[in-house]
Order: structure tokens, then C-alpha cells, then sequence
């Protein structure tokens, strides 16, 4: 959420910034400024009525004879005033609970650094790493690969569960396994991150915290009678292992998790439909880090680099991309797409976004480091991002490392975890 104290100080300058993100982010404010008006309004006739009354009060204390009418007079004056006041502080409140709900629906302000742009035709690459595999024969895409190797099963899927899943069997399931454990084991062993096992379903709360409401509750699956929610990213449950501290010690703290992930896929319909590339249900493992507010710009390019190393170290090639301010997610102010190539499609495609939400989830979550021993504490900045979302990634190697006699070759790095050096013919008939 956007601090509510700046965008009252400084409304022109926030809608400003929101115009770049285009006409969507500068209407979410709709209804606000009355809301800032009034609330202008009510705290200089608080903050005034507060003065005069500290002033008689001390004219108060003046009286010699304290039983005199006069002194009684001026003494439920004062009672009287004290309650106006309270009334006005009640008021006060209620106006800044109806600022911070509109202020809920408006999306992050992009940072300074991100392009201008109104959509992902405007994202800028920033790097390639690797070329795009030359085939001497016709490359099939991982659907048709998979289900000639007997490694997954979309009908079955179906018939347990409806479109949009997938199952996998015999070295397919092996190889998800294999990327979920090299992936962590990097991460933990190499790039100093402290791995979490959050739970699968959160609260409204941590959902809030994070930006997923109240904005965007159609993506969600929500469960009933406990009225929670199923995540659909590690982000919310573990930036919400944070919520309503002040964290003392150094910064940044650096945590990795693998989970499930569960999206409605809300208007995403006709999108994407063969494949493993949209899916209801799939899994992620997931960088999150706590940062000072000065470092989160340098911490956002080590988050980045941590997710490519992955890539390259899986010998997948790649590129980076800037998303510019009409791409961005709602809570980012920066973010950078790693997008692995996809030789069914002959393009690019998203494999992890990582992110730099600065203070916006922060004060939502009220999550707050202190500086120095005896300092006032300050919100930290939250950063996340895939590394790397598995499912995408089991398909893009699946489909970069085919082989002509249609076996699938395991990189050097993955080799130890998948227990062989190529996914050869259907184990399971």
C-alpha cells in the first residue's frame, strides 16, 4: 500500500507516477480526494482544538479557588471540549480507515528506473545467455515428447480434476522431483538462504499483506467454512512470516521455500490451453528477501542473478527482460522477467519474475526493521522471485534438450539428482 501520509502531501506527484503504469492505476484513485480533503480538514481542527484546549487547561490550573462557580464553569467547558474532541478523533480515524481502503485497490508507484511503456511490447532485454538448440530434426513440443515418453498425463488429469492439470508418472514425476531438490540445495548451500516450509493455505490477512486482496480475489481458490486460502505463490505465506514485527540484526534476511501453487486463472481462458504453461495447480520454489530500503536496488540484481544461475547451471538458454510500467504486477515497482526459450513456440517465455515491492508490501504487513540499537524502527523493503517455477522449467528442458531419437538429455549439474544421464523410453506403459 501506498503511504497514505505521502499521497495526501503529495497527490499530484503519486498520480503522476501511477499515470505511467496508465489510465487503470490513476482511476483506482477515484473517490480519494475527497477522502484526503476531509481528512485534511479533521486533523487541523483536531490538531486546533487540542492546542486550545492544552491552553485551558493550564488557565485552569491558574484558579486560586478551586470551589469558586467560575472555576466549575470553566471545568465542564473543559470536559465538554474533551469529548468534542474525541468525537473529531473518532472521526479522524474513520476518515483514515476509508483513505487506506481505496488506497488497498491502487497499485505500487514504478520505480525510476523501470521504462515507460503501456504494455509488454515496451519491455526492455537486458541480456541473453545461451543460444537457442539448432535441431537437425523436427522439435516436438513437451506435451507430445512427454506423452511419447509415458512421463505425463493430461486426460487422466482431467478425469480426477478438470482441465488445467496434469499428471505426472514414472521419470517425469523423478525429474520434478530432481529440479525441486537441486533447486533448494543451491540456494541454501551456494546463495545463503534460510529454507522455509510455510503452510499451503493463509489467511485474508496474509493474502492483504501482499497485495493478492482485496484486488484480485477471483484468481484465488478460498475454502470454506475455514475461510482460507490456498497460496498461490510462497510469497504470501513466507513475506507474512514477518508480518507485525520489528526485525532486529542484520539485513537482508534471505529465505527460500518450495510449495504448491494454486491459481484460479481467472480471464486467462483460451490461453495457453495444451501444456504445462498455465496451470491450476503447479510448483514453485520461491525466493523471498527482507531488505533496507538503501540496499533493496543492489538486492534485487543478486535475487536475479540467483534465479539465473539456476538456468545456467541447467544449461537452458535464456534472456532478461525490464518489464516497463504498463507490464508491471500490481505491488512491484520493479521487475525483471527471466525468460527461458521454448522451441515449440520459437520464442521466449516467462520462467520467474523477480520483483522489488519496496515499502509497498511492508506497510500493508506491517513489517518494520530497526536500524541501530535505540533507533526508530523503519519499514523494511520486500523483494521476491521464482527460482524457479519447476513445472515450467521441467518443460523447457524437456523441450530444449530433445534428442533426434526422441530421448531427453539430463544436464551435467542435474545429473546426481535425477540418478541418470538421459529420460529415455516410457518406464510406466
Amino acid at each position: 500500500m501506498l503511504d497514505p501520509k505521502s499521497v495526501v502531501e503529495n497527490l499530484d506527484a503519486v498520480k503522476a507516477g501511477l499515470g505511467r503504469r496508465g489510465p487503470a492505476a490513476v482511476a483506482a484513485l477515484e473517490g480519494l480526494e475527497p477522502l484526503v480533503a476531509r481528512r485534511r480538514e479533521l486533523l487541523h481542527d483536531v490538531e486546533d482544538r487540542r492546542a486550545k484546549h492544552k491552553a485551558a487547561s493550564k488557565s485552569l490550573g491558574a484558579f486560586k479557588d478551586k470551589s469558586s462557580p467560575e472555576f466549575e464553569t470553566v471545568r465542564q467547558e473543559l470536559r465538554a471540549a474533551g469529548d468534542e474532541i474525541k468525537a473529531l478523533e473518532t472521526e479522524l480515524e474513520r476518515s483514515v480507515a476509508e483513505l487506506e481502503a481505496v488506497l488497498l485497490r491502487v497499485p505500487n508507484v514504478p520505480h525510476a528506473s523501470t521504462p515507460d511503456g503501456g504494455d509488454s511490447a515496451a519491455n526492455r532485454v537486458e541480456r541473453t545467455w545461451g543460444e537457442p538448440p539448432a535441431f537437425g530434426f523436427a522439435p516436438q513440443a513437451h506435451w507430445d515428447l512427454g506423452a511419447r515418453l509415458g512421463i505425463i498425463d493430461f486426460e487422466r488429469a482431467a478425469k480426477i480434476a478438470g482441465p488445467r492439470f496434469a499428471v505426472l508418472l514414472g521419470a517425469g514425476a523423478r525429474l520434478e522431483r530432481a529440479l525441486i531438490q537441486f533447486m533448494l540445495d543451491i540456494h541454501v548451500r551456494e546463495h545463503g538462504y534460510t529454507e522455509l516450509l510455510p503452510p499451503y493455505l493463509v489467511n485474508a490477512g496474509a493474502m492483504t499483506g501482499t497485495g493478492q486482496l482485496p484486488k484480485f480475489e477471483e484468481d484465488l481458490f478460498r475454502t470454506t467454512p475455514q475461510d482460507l486460502y490456498l497460496v498461490p505463490t510462497a510469497e504470501v505465506p513466507v513475506t507474512n512470516f514477518h508480518a507485525d514485527e520489528i526485525l532486529d540484526g542484520p539485513l537482508p534476511r534471505k529465505y527460500v521455500a518450495f510449495t504448491p501453487c494454486f491459481r484460479a486463472e481467472a480471464g486467462s481462458y483460451g490461453k495457453d490451453v495444451r501444456g504445462l504453461i498455465r496451470q491450476h495447480q503447479f510448483h514453485k520454489v520461491e525466493l523471498v528477501k527482507f531488505a533496507a530500503p538503501e540496499t533493496s536496488v543492489g538486492e534485487l540484481e543478486s535475487l536475479t542473478r540467483d534465479a539465473e544461475d539456476i538456468l545456467q547451471r541447467l544449461e537452458l538458454a535464456y534472456r532478461v527482460v525490464t518489464l516497463c510500467a504498463g507490464d508491471l504486477g500490481f505491488s512491484s515497482a520493479k521487475t525483471y522477467d527471466l525468460e527461458v526459450w521454448l522451441p515449440s513456440q520459437g520464442t521466449y517465455r516467462e520462467i520467474s519474475s523477480c520483483s522489488n515491492f519496496e515499502d509497498f508490501q511492508a506497510r500493508r504487513a506491517k513489517i518494520r526493521y530497526r536500524p541501530g540499537k535505540g533507533e526508530k524502527p523503519r519499514l523494511v523493503h520486500t523483494l521476491n522471485g521464482s527460482g524457479l517455477a519447476v513445472g515450467r522449467t521441467w518443460l523447457a528442458l524437456l523441450e530444449q534438450h530433445q534428442q533426434a531419437d526422441g530421448s531427453v538429455r539430463i544436464p551435467k549439474a542435474l545429473q546426481p539428482y535425477f540418478g541418470a544421464e538421459r529420460l529415455g523410453p516410457p518406464e510406466v506403459p
